[in-house]
C-alpha cells in the first residue's frame, strides 16, 4: 500500500512519515519510507522548482513505488507533489492501495516557522519559484484527498490517530 503526504514545504511530512513508520513496523509491518527531498538528491537533480522538473521527480516517485510496492506491506511517500496530474496518476496505478493525506497548513504560518530557511531565500530571491509561495509555481490543493490534516491545528499524535483510523476501517489492519 502507498501512503502518499503532499503538503507545503514545512507543512509536517517528513515528521509524520517517521512517526508513521514507526507506528506500522512495531506493528510488524515491512515500511519503505520515500522522502521526496531525499529522492531528488539520490538522483542528482538540482531544485530548479521547474514545473517540468517537478513533474518528473514525481513521475519517477510513482515508477519508483511501482517496483518497490512487492517488498513492502506499506511505502509511505512524503513529497510536495504540488500538481493534481501526478497525484491522480498515483490514485489511479494504485487504486485501492493508495492513501492520499493533504497536511494543510497556512502558509503565513510556514513562513514564519520556516524550518528549513527555504521562504527566507524565495523572499531575498535566492530561490525561485518556491512551490506555494512563487506566483509561477502554484501549489494545487487536493481535490479528492482521503484525509486533510490541519498541522497548525493538529498535534503530531491526533494526526496519526487519523490516519490509523482510516487504515483499520478502509483497509481492515489492526494497529
Amino acid at each position: 500500500m502507498v501512503i502518499w503526504l503532499t503538503g507545503l514545504s514545512g507543512s509536517g511530512k517528513s515528521t509524520l512519515s517517521a512517526c508513521l513508520k514507526e507506528v506500522l513496523e512495531k506493528a510488524g509491518f515491512s515500511v519503505f519510507q520515500l522522502d521526496g527531498d531525499i529522492f531528488r538528491e539520490k538522483n542528482n537533480k538540482k531544485n530548479e522548482f521547474a514545473k517540468k522538473d517537478i513533474l518528473d521527480n514525481n513521475y519517477n516517485i510513482i515508477s519508483y513505488c511501482q517496483k518497490a510496492k512487492k517488498d513492502y506491506d506499506f511505502i509511505i511517500v512524503s513529497a510536495i507533489s504540488p500538481y493534481q496530474e501526478t497525484r491522480d496518476k498515483a490514485r489511479k496505478i494504485f487504486n485501492k492501495k493508495y492513501l492520499e493525506i493533504f497536511l494543510n497548513c497556512p502558509l503565513d504560518i510556514l513562513i514564519k516557522n520556516d524550518i528549513k530557511g527555504l521562504y527566507k531565500k524565495a523572499k531575498t530571491g535566492e530561490i525561485k519559484n518556491l512551490i506555494g509561495f512563487s506566483e509561477n509555481s502554484p501549489y494545487e490543493i487536493p481535490k479528492n484527498s482521503d484525509l486533510e490534516i490541519m498541522t497548525d491545528k493538529v498535534s503530531i499524535e491526533d494526526s496519526l490517530g487519523e490516519i490509523i483510523k482510516i487504515l483499520e476501517k478502509k483497509y481492515e489492519i489492526k494497529l
